[in-house]
């Protein structure tokens, strides 16, 4: 993960933990030597963050997650997974790109085969600066709209 990466990182951790104190957030949580990005417990359900900024293979991140469900490695009797997408992962014309269809079919087909699992795509609202450049200004209010989502969602759980 890039500066930027990190940073969206830290800021989600810090907005989730103030807007679910109940809940033991963790940033590079692991699960059988794999780190997931954010991962919140609570009693015996576990919510797991994936970012996806500029991945080359975003459905690798969603099947280890699942791996671990099927070999017992996650230990939670409700186990939410989260994957946000930057908007790198969308075309120019409209549309997404395959890479994230296919993370998203890996997600959709894994919550259909566990009954302990939900999956939820995200959308973080903005192309990731490249390694070097500059940060967009507007990066914080779309990681609170961000946030209020995941928030959303975990609620709903």
């Amino acid at each position: 993960m890039g500066e930027f990466a990190e940073a969206v990182q830290e800021y989600l951790h810090e907005s989730l933990s103030e807007k679910h104190p109940t809940i033991d957030w963790h940033m590079e949580y692991d699960i059988g030597g794999t780190p997931v990005d954010l991962a919140g417990e609570v009693s015996d359900h576990i919510c797991l963050i994936e970012l996806e900024w500029r991945r080359a293979d975003p459905a690798d991140n969603a099947a280890k997650i699942f791996r671990h469900l099927d070999t017992n490695t996650i230990e939670a009797t409700q186990v939410t997974v989260l994957q946000v997408f930057t908007k790198y992962y969308d075309l120019k014309r409209g549309g997404i790109k395959s890479k994230r269809k296919n993370a998203e079919f890996v997600g959709t087909v894994a919550a259909d085969t566990y009954e302990e699992l939900s999956y939820t795509p995200l959308t973080f609202s903005l192309d990731p600066p490249k390694r070097g450049a500059e940060w967009p200004s507007q990066w914080q209010d779309i990681a609170d709209a961000t946030a209020d989502t995941i928030s959303d969602t975990v609620t709903s759980d």
